[in-house]
């Protein structure tokens, strides 16, 4: 990667990047995304990954465990888009990558130099914001090229709303 982010310049559009997993405060940050992409004129990448199974490619289980995860994947992002579509009517690329989570992000983002956010959504419950927001938001923050939004998920569509602008 350059270290210079292409998202301002001519020709280019910035992108907010959700990832968009099985958690139910996923939407909220698909909402905040949303709107805020429709209010600056940005685009919406999503990006779903799914984890490689353990010790299964010796019996030819592996591929159909992949190919099950990724039809749910699809599910999950197509559900997603249509989130998306109806709060700001913004029509999202969608993206599965097989992988750990972390490092499939972070390949997106130096890949798609346009991506200029990252949205997550926290957890709302006791347990804590979740295990991708405490693993980004702590050490890693830091060596990120781009911000992260980090969109709480107990906020309503209406306080989402404006604040996304």
């Amino acid at each position: 990667m350059s270290g210079k982010r292409q998202s301002y310049e001519a020709g280019h559009r910035p992108k907010f990047m959700v990832v968009i997993d099985k958690t139910p405060e996923c939407a909220r940050a698909v909402h905040f995304a949303s709107r805020r992409a429709a209010r600056t004129g940005a685009s919406i990448i999503m990006l779903s990954v799914v984890d490689p199974p353990d010790n299964f490619e010796w019996i030819g289980v592996g591929e159909a465990m992949i190919e099950e995860a990724r039809e749910e994947a699809e599910k999950r992002l197509e559900n997603a888009a249509r989130e998306a579509r109806n709060a700001a009517g913004v029509e999202p690329e969608q993206v599965i990558r097989v992988g750990s989570r972390a490092e499939e992000i972070i390949a997106l983002i130096n890949e798609d130099e346009d991506i200029s956010f990252l949205v997550l959504a926290a957890g709302a419950s006791k347990e804590g914001p979740g295990p991708l927001v405490s693993t980004l938001a702590g050490k890693a923050a830091s060596t990120f090229p781009i911000p992260i939004v980090i969109v709480p998920g107990g906020l309503t569509d209406e306080e989402i709303d404006a604040l996304a602008g």
